[in-house]
């Protein structure tokens, strides 16, 4: 249970979501996720083996690179570049009779 004030800035905030405004910058946020998200997956770049700034900054250009070649790869050859996940169970393919 909200408190009143709790209650209508969270009201507010719905409202706003709902705005052209916010859905745009929304679109950009989701778009920035959505590649942060791959570098992790296909990079494992959630730590640099590197030490220092110059190693670090160098090590995240070349992964930014080489995220910009799978990429690339992936358009060229009609490859979707991420796919929903599917449960072991669903793969299985079983379906339950009634």
């Amino acid at each position: 249970m909200l408190t009143q004030p709790q209650q209508q800035a969270l009201d507010q905030r719905r409202r706003e979501q709902k705005t052209d405004e916010w859905q745009a910058a929304y679109g950009t946020r989701a778009g920035v996720e959505g590649t942060i998200s791959q570098a992790v997956r296909v990079t494992r770049t959630r730590t640099t083996p590197y030490r220092g700034l110059r190693k670090t900054h160098l090590g995240h250009a070349l992964i930014a690179a080489g995220l910009n070649l799978h990429r690339l790869d992936a358009w060229w050859t009609g490859t979707p570049i991420g796919t929903t996940h599917i449960s072991r169970f669903a793969r299985l393919g079983l379906e339950l009779v009634a």
